[in-house]
């Protein structure tokens, strides 16, 4: 078998990989999506299987209001004592001088829960793991940051003993162990102990082109630590041309019989006709998706990377390799038939409940609430575009109070980008169709005064929306067989990692593909959906 990287695809950055007997999970970052941290499966590290997420509760995590790219960062899955540890970042600021925020930590004897409630540890940095050394003492590790314009704000990585009993860090025992090379920006801690050494993995230079994992070493678990030579470990910034970008991020694993991997972030860039594919490099709608390298010692017992620092696309498989029964395609179609949503859908900061709306018997009902733009109160439920291609595929029934009330099927990022196509009223009270832009704050309507007009016979409208690379477009239909096109052609560039980082603080996520129901005059409109398909 072969690993195809990326292996997860879509939005799963900050993958952290561990191995309990013969099962392999990866935990990977949610941001502002609910619930938090996705926990994948696998027994052969090529097939993965979405298995759960851990924080689905308002007493695990709680995100209303928090800043886009906000939430959960770099969540450390650990196995020891007979249970999984948890460590997770909630970040409440993300622009300016300070990244306010909360680490915690929860621990359960089965992946799938219940889960403890949460143990607050400190706000020091993000991106912290916890480290379960031989002696069965417990470490914290985390990038430190800086809010003091004279100093960078990525200040070294702190490690700080954790006490089991009192369930609480020892201050005291804080240190900083590592700094990083000049490339500065040193994050995503992990330590592992192998081959009687203490190593160090991070990550440096920002998530983006310049992003990459560097090693450190040391016999002493507070060091000092040695840098790798002729690094970095992992890093796609020297090698342009290279299917898979931003590699760096992740977690290092053994398999039974011996064999090493390391799962890290990556991200896949799409170009337009007219662009220089070295400058800009590129844009990322799927955002940061998750490789898998293959790992080796040398003989100097310093890990690299099998085919260069670059990484492959196909890596051989292990040995030992389970083979894992998992779906061959991303395609899926939801009949809203259950009372609970499935667990793809996502919802923003806060967990689908009856102040959104309700699922079961054949229908998803969504009450109007806040805008696409709104922070606190809106009713979207989304999932993750996965491919460069697919089209999505939703019908509704839709009978709004005025243009304040919307409902429809959308493509979003963040908050500042997204767009979608809807039903709404227009100022002569009829029913009609319009698409719609949000760009870095600015909306544009695609139709304004030739908003299609729905015929009153028409209780049902099917929606659709056709993504290829770059560029996507909306259709609707009146019998879902013969549909229309909007005659607007949208860049998907908008909806990347690449595009927001250019003048915003946030870009960690994905475009991601939903149902939404807008009705900020505060009366409640609501909408009906019948079904969703996602097609490749």
């Amino acid at each position: 078998m072969k690993i195809m990287n990326p292996v997860l695809t879509g939005f799963h950055g900050d993958p952290s990989m561990i191995r309990v007997d013969d099962t392999y999970y990866i935990a990977s970052s949610t941001f502002e999506w609910f619930p938090g941290v996705r926990v994948h499966e696998s027994k052969d590290l090529v097939h993965w299987n979405l298995t759960t997420s851990i924080l689905d509760s308002v007493e695990l995590l709680d995100m209303e209001g928090n800043p886009c790219s906000g939430g959960i960062w770099a969540p450390d899955l650990s196995y020891a004592d007979g249970k999984f540890w948890l460590v997770y970042t909630d970040v409440k600021v993300v622009e300016g001088a300070f990244k306010d925020m909360y680490n915690y930590l929860v621990t359960a004897e089965d992946i799938k829960g219940p889960w403890s409630s949460p143990i607050k540890l400190n706000g020091v940095g993000f991106d912290a793991s916890l480290f379960h050394d031989d002696d069965g003492k417990k470490y914290l590790i985390q990038q430190t940051w800086d809010h003091r314009e004279y100093n960078n704000p990525f200040n070294g990585l702190t490690l700080t003993e954790y006490d089991v009993v009192s369930q609480r860090l020892k201050p005291e025992t804080a240190k900083t162990v590592y700094e990083g090379t000049n490339v500065k920006t040193v994050e995503g801690p992990h330590i592992y102990k192998i081959n009687g050494y203490y190593y160090i993995f991070a990550a440096q230079g920002g998530t983006i082109w310049t992003h990459q994992e560097v090693v450190a070493r040391s016999k002493n678990l507070t060091g000092p630590y040695e840098t790798e030579p002729d690094g970095p470990f992992i890093t796609n910034f020297d090698t342009p041309d290279h299917y898979l970008q931003k590699q760096g991020h992740g977690s290092l694993v053994e398999t039974p019989s011996g064999e090493w991997y390391y799962a890290s972030l990556c991200a896949r860039p799409l170009h337009h006709a007219t662009e220089n594919i070295y400058d800009p490099r590129g844009w990322c709608p799927l955002g940061r998706e998750t490789s898998i390298q293959k790992v080796y010692w040398d003989d100097d017992l310093w890990p690299r990377v099998e085919g260069g620092h670059g990484g492959l696309k196909e890596v051989d498989a292990p040995k030992d390799a389970i083979y894992t029964e998992a779906p061959e395609t991303n395609a899926v179609y939801d009949d809203f038939s259950s009372d609970k949503l499935n667990g793809e859908w996502n919802t923003l900061r806060v967990p689908f409940s009856g102040k959104m709306g309700k699922t079961g018997g054949g229908k998803l009902e969504l009450i109007g609430r806040g805008s696409l733009s709104n922070k606190f109160d809106p009713s979207f439920i989304a999932r993750r575009w996965k491919d460069f291609e697919f089209e999505s595929v939703t019908k509704v029934k839709f009978n709004p109070c005025g243009y304040q009330a919307m409902a429809g099927l959308a493509n979003y990022y963040n908050s500042e980008h997204w767009s979608w196509i809807f039903i709404t009223k227009d100022d002569e009270g009829n029913n009609v169709i319009e698409a719609a832009e949000c760009d870095n704050g600015r909306y544009t309507s695609a139709l304004k005064e030739n908003a299609v007009k729905i015929p009153e016979n028409a209780e049902w409208i099917w929606f659709k929306t056709v993504v290829d690379h770059l560029d996507y477009f909306y259709e609707y239909s009146f019998n879902g067989e013969d549909w229309n096109r909007i005659p607007v052609k949208y860049d998907a560039m908008i909806l990347s990692d690449d595009y927001v980082n250019s003048h915003y603080g946030g870009f960690f996520t994905g475009a991601f593909v939903g149902l939404a129901a807008v009705d900020y005059s505060g009366y409640e409109s609501k909408a009906e959906f019948e079904f969703f398909e996602y097609i490749v």
